[in-house]
């Protein structure tokens, strides 16, 4: 059996995982756009640093996941957050709030080392740098065109992982037709997305807090969420600090197009403010990323999914799943490949 995968997020690893437990002669071939694995669970390295600049922490609210991550695979560099998440309002006044008794898991590595971790176990094929352009149906087959002009495949099984929006753009020129794709494109087109600007700002100081993060749940604020990357061991060194803040989404949409270099100044300054530090409003240095599809506010009817699995065509994400959360993009993925592997 072939199997194609476009995209190399969360739910692709667990699902290509998976897949390759329980069929084990199946070739699996993931097709990913960027340099890297895990999707919007992204890290990147400065030096002696590491973080998290999308999602910030892998929660234990699916018992599954959890196995998986505590038992399953290898625990090497697994660490968590500690630290509380106070709350913060609509005028930047900052609160302990309710907290929970959650763990709060990444690696020293950052948090794509789960997705390393989950493909490097299988026999499947990465193809990184890769940007799939078309999908054609050719008989009971699938075939990917990437932007060379190559072509991949023919896949008897296709799992699309990208964000619904990317999806559906793929599917809406594909070359198929098949009574469910109207009502597949219009199901992919309802699945509504937050857009997230996030800056990361390095300091040559140590910040001394009693949380690891700030959230503002009345999402009235310009600022969503700020989050102490030393809080997260082995990420930042002594006597440093690194704060990844995100912008809300009516903020982010609203300067959308407005340069990286503003965004980032805007973010620190908001940040100082919050924060109650002047010295904030001016990092030693910074990162950004514009998230356009941060996080999925809705999921997609789970109907017409099984009616598209049913033509060997399989979504899955956090999406699919109806919650913008690692855990749930991670279960969805690993349900994905147990289904295909039960209708094989």
């Amino acid at each position: 059996m072939e199997i194609g995968v476009i995209g190399a997020g969360a739910a692709a690893a667990t699902a290509t995982h998976a897949l390759d437990e329980t069929l084990p002669h199946a070739s699996i071939t993931v097709l990913e756009k960027s340099g890297g694995v895990c999707g919007r669970a992204a890290t990147r390295r400065r030096g002696p640093v590491t973080y998290d600049y999308g999602a910030n922490y892998l929660k234990d609210e699916d018992e599954r996941v959890t196995e998986l991550v505590t038992e399953r695979l290898s625990t090497e560099g697994l660490v968590t957050v500690d630290e509380l998440i106070y709350v913060f309002d609509e005028a930047g006044e900052v609160s302990p709030g309710r907290q929970s008794d959650e763990t709060k898991w990444t690696y020293r590595e950052g948090l794509t080392s789960i997705a390393k971790r989950l493909f490097g176990e299988t026999g499947a094929t990465v193809h990184r740098r890769t940007r799939v352009e078309e999908i054609r149906r050719d008989g009971d087959a699938w075939h990917l065109i990437d932007s060379n002009g190559d072509e991949w495949g023919p896949f008897d099984i296709l799992l699309c992982n990208p964000p619904a929006p990317q999806t559906e753009a793929l599917l809406r020129t594909a070359d198929w037709k098949a009574p469910v794709r109207e009502r597949l494109l219009k199901a992919l087109s309802e699945v509504e997305y937050r857009t997230i600007w996030t800056a990361v700002l390095g300091y040559e100081f140590e910040l001394s807090r009693p949380y690891y993060a700030l959230v503002n749940p009345g999402k009235d604020h310009e600022v969503g969420w700020i989050a102490r990357e030393e809080c997260k061991p082995g990420h930042v060194p002594d006597g440093k600090s690194v704060l990844i803040v995100q912008a809300n989404h009516e903020w982010s949409v609203a300067n959308l197009e407005t340069p990286p270099d503003g965004i980032v100044d805007d973010l620190a300054s908001l940040t100082g403010s919050i924060m109650d530090d002047d010295r904030l409003a001016e990092p030693s240095w910074s990162d950004h990323q514009r998230w356009r599809y941060a996080l999925p506010e809705n999921g997609v009817a789970a109907g017409v999914v099984e009616a598209a699995a049913d033509r060997g065509l399989y979504l899955l994400g956090d999406w699919v799943a109806g919650e913008g959360r690692l855990h749930a993009a991670l279960r969805n993925g690993l349900d994905t490949g147990e289904r295909i592997a039960h209708r094989s």
